[in-house]
């Protein structure tokens, strides 16, 4: 349950990341409302997920999922270069985000 909680966490990390970039620099109300709205649901989730994930495993893997999403939607959606190295580090932050699953205390979970 933790661990779902943190994945929809990184989703919404990357929604308003995504919505941060879609504001122009905050100048557009709609767009900087849900970054800010999906900031503080990001945050929440985080800080719930935390009470059961170790801190340092939670974090890793949140911003993991954060960076990974925001770069595979600034590739598809904002025409960001997909270069190979690009596209394998990405790849191999998935995998160390596994890596953290697996080696977590609470993997049993």
């Amino acid at each position: 349950m933790y661990w779902f909680i943190l994945i929809l966490a990184g989703v919404c990390e990357c929604a308003f990341t995504t919505c941060l970039k879609l504001s122009e620099g905050l100048t557009k109300v709609w767009w900087a409302v849900a970054f800010l709205v999906l900031s503080v649901i990001s945050f929440g989730l985080l800080t719930i997920a935390a009470q059961r994930i170790s801190l340092g495993t939670a974090y890793a893997v949140w911003t993991g999922i954060g960076a990974f999403g925001t770069a595979v939607i600034g590739i598809i959606w904002f025409k960001d270069p997909a270069t190979f190295w690009r596209v394998f580090f990405l790849c191999g932050m998935i995998g160390c985000m596994i890596g953290l699953k697996l080696a977590s205390p609470d993997a049993a979970e």
